[in-house]
């Protein structure tokens, strides 16, 4: 039902044009926060940490690209990136108050702590837009991917994996930082999916997403469960993934159970094409980030027909309600579709993936 009504809604956006001006009045995203300016505007990013390689390799110069070609050169980004430090990024968010950027592209580490940051620059006239993760406080629009479809893609390739075995089978659940709340989102995806269809017999929120955090809690999980008898892992995201293995290996295991994983990262990829990891997620940046460029863009140009055109449905926080939001649909990654995602889309080359260590695995999936 949920992502039906996206459906709709993003159809409605589609072809009601004049009523455009409705968006501004929507979630509190009032016209003076929202100036009309030409191609001279600077547009903040920030964005959480450095763990998932996405952020530096992929967010911040697609976003930068886009907002350049999108102002005929004359628009510029300023970049920050917070380590996954929350005071950190609420320093940088008042540093970006204080130079007068004309809109924020926010993607916080602390969805709570930055509220009171988000609702400074709402004061001082800048627009903030949420990015992949949905902050609280007054944000002016939210684009990210449909988080929960992300756990219940995971959670639906745990239990094709398991098979007829799966109603027998323990699962160990590695789940994201409690701090991010699409971390919420993918677990309780997740759940939807695995609750009274397999043994769930360990559940950790990884701090920080943080690998160390995911090697110590997967020791722990093997300490309390048995190394041979956890037969799967949800792992909310390819770093977690990475951790749970090598931690898996160490420990002895003489085959690797199934293990999924998330963003499709280059180490991700290739230890789905070897078999040490069962599945990704993949979460087309290009599109993500080309449209939070576009909306950053027409928000603060005041290209209202643009912005919702963009915007077809409406999310609420546990501060704000109707908030104008767009969800970029997700891709189920295995071998036998790296092809079609990742290399097609740029992401990676062939001759990336397909290092020596994993040649002969990529000649059995055809990959050359």
């Amino acid at each position: 039902m949920r992502r039906a009504t996206i459906a709709l809604a993003s159809a409605m956006a589609a072809v009601s044009l004049s009523a455009c001006s409705v968006v501004d009045s929507i979630g509190g995203a009032d016209s003076s926060a929202s100036p009309k300016k030409g191609d001279d505007i600077t547009v903040g990013l920030l964005l959480p940490e450095k763990e998932n390689s996405r952020y530096e390799k992929f967010d911040y110069p697609i976003i930068k690209k886009q907002v350049a070609e999108l102002t005929n050169q004359k628009g510029k980004v300023t970049y920050a990136n917070a380590e996954a430090d929350p005071g950190k990024q609420n320093t940088q968010l008042q540093q970006m108050i204080d130079a007068k950027v004309d809109v924020i592209l926010l993607d916080a580490v602390d969805s709570k702590a930055i509220a009171s940051g988000v609702k400074k620059a709402k004061d001082a006239g800048i627009p903030v837009i949420a990015y992949d993760r949905l902050a609280q406080g007054p944000i002016d629009a939210y684009i990210s991917f449909d988080n929960e479809l992300v756990g219940e893609v995971q959670g639906r390739a745990l239990i094709e994996a398991l098979g007829t075995r799966a109603a027998k089978s323990k699962v160990v659940m590695m789940n994201g930082s409690a701090s991010d709340p699409n971390a919420a989102q993918f677990k309780a995806g997740a759940l939807s999916q695995l609750q009274g269809v397999v043994q769930i017999v360990k559940s950790y929120d990884t701090k920080g997403w943080k690998v160390k955090y995911a090697k110590a809690n997967m020791k722990d999980a093997i300490s309390a469960v048995g190394l041979g008898d956890i037969d799967a892992v949800y792992s909310a995201n390819d770093g977690l993934a990475g951790a749970v293995i090598d931690t898996l290996k160490t420990a002895g295991v003489s085959k690797v159970p199934p293990v999924t994983g998330q963003d499709a990262e280059l180490d991700g990829v290739q230890r789905v094409i070897s078999g040490d990891q069962y599945m990704s997620v993949y979460k087309s940046y290009p599109d993500e980030a080309s449209a939070a460029a576009e909306l950053a863009v027409y928000k603060v140009q005041g290209r209202g027909i643009e912005f919702e055109a963009l915007t077809g449905d409406l999310v609420d926080s546990p501060t704000n309600k109707g908030i104008p939001s767009r969800m970029v649909p997700v891709v189920t990654l295995k071998k036998d579709n790296i092809k079609e995602t990742v290399v097609q889309e740029g992401i990676y080359t062939v001759k990336q993936i397909c290092t020596d260590k994993y040649k002969s695995d990529c000649a059995a999936i055809g990959l050359k």
